[in-house]
């Protein structure tokens, strides 16, 4: 652990693990007092993650105090491919990433966490991927001195929080009575929905993954799910969220047997459907999952104070079918004029992505669109 002192804040790089477990309670704190928190930046999920998932003397958490008090964090990590860069940690299976400020001491807390990681940045690429817009990384990125590139990550689809009633009402009339039909006959099958008290987390999720390999089997499927280390993510991280509200698990039941699990993720503002699985038994019924999915999350927010269901990544045909709002999360990349050239090479990989998915489409019908070099060299894509 490196530390640079100041008149008022004290800035820290913490590598060491140990470490890291011990920040629970004072990073519980942080969280909330940062506006733009996500539950993927709690304590409970990150270090979690890095449980699971971390890679040894790869920690990199810088860590600003005002007065002992920790009012900034930056949850990094380093590696070496394809090329040297500190990335949020959290990787794959986490939505959204983001740096955690204190409100109440932003005015100094910005320029700390700034400066340190202009210092990390002489030696590697400062890569932020899937940021939400309004993020506190947002204002790192605006007060940056060095070389620095914003492009396009993944898609969100987000709905208002609101009671079925009113989501269903707002999607033309055909489609309104075609889910309303939906509905009705899950009404009429006896499809319920409980929430999973606190002691019985582990026994949810490993009836979640259960239901979810079923579910998928014979498709295509994420193969990280299927995995004992997402397991053990889950059940380390999920009971203190379920405990501190930043997360609910919610059972399925027709004719008294669990047919579905879901998890969903919370944070002052918003709620994310996170993952579930179901049992094939529901589709053979013809019941549509999407709808019973949106319709405990609807009559469990109520009229609270969460004002956004999040679909989360994806662009899955189904969530159309609700209207949704699409929110395109943002990577941020920073860099010194001596770690340029990285800057260059994962915007030029941005490019070849972005191709790939697209531009080789575009360029068999004919198209000569070259709308992601443009974004690319503008540095809005």
């Amino acid at each position: 652990m490196t530390a640079v002192s100041g008149r008022a804040l004290s800035v820290q790089v913490c590598t060491d693990d140990r470490v890291f477990g011990q920040l629970a309670e004072e990073w519980g704190r942080l969280h909330r007092a940062c506006r733009s928190a996500t539950p993927f930046q709690s304590h409970a999920w990150l270090h979690s993650w890095w449980v699971s998932y971390g890679t040894p003397g790869g920690l990199r958490l810088v860590l600003v105090r005002r007065r002992g008090e920790l009012v900034g964090a930056a949850p990094l990590m380093r590696v070496h491919r394809p090329w040297p860069a500190l990335v949020p940690i959290g990787g794959a299976i986490t939505d959204f990433s983001d740096v955690l400020l204190d409100e109440t001491a932003a005015a100094e807390g910005i320029p700390a966490l700034t400066d340190a990681l202009a210092d990390l940045a002489r030696s590697a690429l400062i890569d932020f991927r899937e940021v939400r817009p309004g993020g506190a990384a947002e204002r790192i990125y605006l007060g940056w001195r060095g070389p620095r590139h914003r492009v396009p990550d993944s898609s969100c689809l987000e709905l208002p929080a609101l009671p079925m009633d009113q989501l269903i009402g707002r999607l033309p009339s055909a489609r309104a009575q075609r889910v309303r039909n939906k509905v009705n006959k899950l009404t009429r099958l006896g499809v319920a929905w409980r929430i999973v008290h606190d002691d019985d987390t582990e026994g949810a999720l490993r009836r979640l993954l259960d239901l979810h390999r079923l579910q998928w089997e014979g498709r295509k499927v994420t193969p990280e799910h299927l995995r004992p280390r997402f397991l053990e993510h889950l059940i380390r991280s999920a009971g203190p969220m379920v405990r501190s509200d930043e997360a609910v698990l919610r059972e399925f039941l027709l004719d008294g047997e669990v047919v579905g699990v879901d998890l969903t993720l919370m944070s002052r503002s918003w709620a994310g459907l996170y993952l579930y699985g179901v049992h094939p038994r529901l589709r053979e019924r013809r019941t549509d999952v999407a709808t019973m999915l949106l319709r405990a999350s609807a009559e469990y927010l109520g009229d609270g104070e969460r004002q956004v269901l999040s679909l989360l990544r994806g662009d899955e045909p189904y969530k159309y079918r609700w209207a949704p709002q699409t929110v395109v999360n943002q990577r941020l990349l920073l860099a010194r004029r001596r770690t340029a050239p990285l800057l260059a090479a994962a915007v030029g990989d941005t490019v070849a992505r972005c191709w790939g998915r697209r531009g080789l489409r575009r360029l068999a019908a004919g198209s000569t669109d070259n709308t992601c070099t443009e974004n690319a060299r503008k540095g809005t894509a």
